[in-house]
């Protein structure tokens, strides 16, 4: 069922639509959270089905929805950061490792790590556009920008991301 059809019956109150709806968009909206803020993070994605609710008898375009929730969540994250930012960060707890997996986890962890020394607006684009394939209009709409700047960033995204993977010397 598309999304404009379900969001049309959550406005008509229909319970079952709007869980139809977040089944489609969880995955997204936490995959999103977890890597914008680079571990997961449920109060945040449970910030930003709380504001969909609100938010959805207020939204014009049902077929701009994938947008207008990526602004939400990426308001949600902006808010999560800046707190963050306000509180020194806790010492990670370190859980045992299976030897089959250290190679995998090795990966990711390197991939996770220079993701994460992206800028937050190089990060964020990047994640917008290869992980979510949003359009580089949509993109640009959630971060506010023109989508020149959105190239820009992209373009830059990626050239740094390189650079970190090339100094820890990853192979793909």
């Amino acid at each position: 069922m598309s999304d404009e059809l379900l969001i049309v019956r959550c406005r008509l109150g229909e319970r079952d639509a709007f869980a139809e709806l977040v089944r489609a968009w969880h995955g997204a909206v936490e995959g999103y959270v977890r890597r914008m803020l680079g571990k997961p993070d449920d109060d945040v994605v449970q910030e930003v089905w709380l504001a969909v609710f609100n938010g959805l008898p207020k939204l014009r375009e049902p077929g701009r929805f994938a947008p207008w929730l990526f602004t939400i969540a990426r308001r949600a994250v902006m808010n999560r950061l800046r707190d963050a930012y306000a509180r020194p960060e806790p010492e990670p707890a370190v859980e045992p490792v299976g030897p089959d997996e250290i190679e995998a986890i090795a990966d990711r962890e390197v991939l996770a790590d220079a993701l994460g020394a992206l800028p937050v607006r190089e990060r964020e684009v990047l994640l917008l556009f290869h992980l979510q394939d949003l359009p580089l209009d949509a993109c640009a709409q959630i971060c506010g920008v023109p989508v020149g700047t959105v190239k820009s960033r992209l373009t830059r995204a990626r050239r740094l991301l390189r650079e970190q993977l090339e100094r820890k010397e990853y192979e793909a």
